[in-house]
């Protein structure tokens, strides 16, 4: 990556050997946050750049809100691993990936700082403005590998991405109370729920049976957009919340 210069300004650089060129897309169209799972920001900043951990991102926010970037923008950096999103599965080519320092859910799982959080925003903010990429397209890792990964997580603030404009609103549920969705049900009320999964874009077959899939596709859906109850179950709340993201109430104004 001979001449390469920061695609964010302020962003430090250190450049990974572990990315390639982009397949199929002229640039990407959507963007993927993932907290970073280790003990120490400098250790997850030294395994993205070592040659045989094979993976990288295209940025690392350290938690005093330092941004590192490590693969440009143009590139292909190897971060959502096995993934999909609205039929899509090379979700490396057409994303931009941000690795989030925080230990995680195995290792304490702290709240994100300020300071880090407002970073993010910003790199956001700019990663959009530059690619021409949709709120409704800033996803969490969990989105895309859901059940195989759940970062950055229930505790990630995606309301203040949100009240910045760089990510879709969680709207409030119209519903409380009422049926449950969970395992063991099945007919036409879990094909409607997981229709309407599939169509927020998770890669879930419409099936009729609440199978462990489906949970885990529930339990990502409410990691985003209801993290007061990760529970895989979709109560007449959740599926309220799914109804309101599908018919746009993401975009409504605080």
């Amino acid at each position: 990556m001979s001449g390469f210069s920061a695609d964010h300004a302020g962003a430090d650089i250190r450049v990974s050997p572990n990315f390639g060129p982009r397949v199929g897309v002229a640039g990407p169209d959507m963007i993927i946050l993932h907290y970073t799972g280790m003990e120490s920001g400098e250790g997850a900043e030294s395994w993205l750049c070592n040659p045989q951990s094979e993976v990288s991102s295209h940025y690392l926010v350290h938690e005093d809100g330092r941004i590192v970037q490590m693969v440009r923008e143009a590139d292909r950096a190897w971060h959502a691993g096995r993934s999909s999103w609205k039929g899509v599965s090379d979700i490396n080519s057409r994303s931009v990936g941000i690795e989030i320092v925080n230990p995680g859910h195995f290792l304490g799982y702290p709240d994100f700082p300020d300071a880090q959080i407002e970073a993010v925003v910003a790199l956001c903010g700019g990663i959009c403005a530059r690619n021409g990429i949709p709120i409704e397209r800033v996803l969490a890792h969990s989105d895309v590998a859901p059940g195989r990964k759940i970062d950055p997580g229930e505790k990630f603030p995606w309301d203040r991405l949100a009240a910045a404009g760089v990510a879709a609103r969680r709207p409030e549920p119209t519903e409380e109370g009422g049926p449950w969705i969970g395992p063991g049900a099945s007919g036409r009320v879990v094909e409607e729920l997981q229709a309407m999964l599939a169509l927020h874009g998770y890669g879930i077959e419409i099936t009729g049976r609440f199978e462990p899939l489906t949970r885990v596709v529930v339990e990502a859906f409410q990691r985003r957009f209801r993290p007061s109850c990760v529970d895989g179950v979709a109560d007449a709340a959740t599926r309220s919340v799914l109804r309101r993201v599908l018919s746009g109430a993401t975009s409504d104004a605080a």
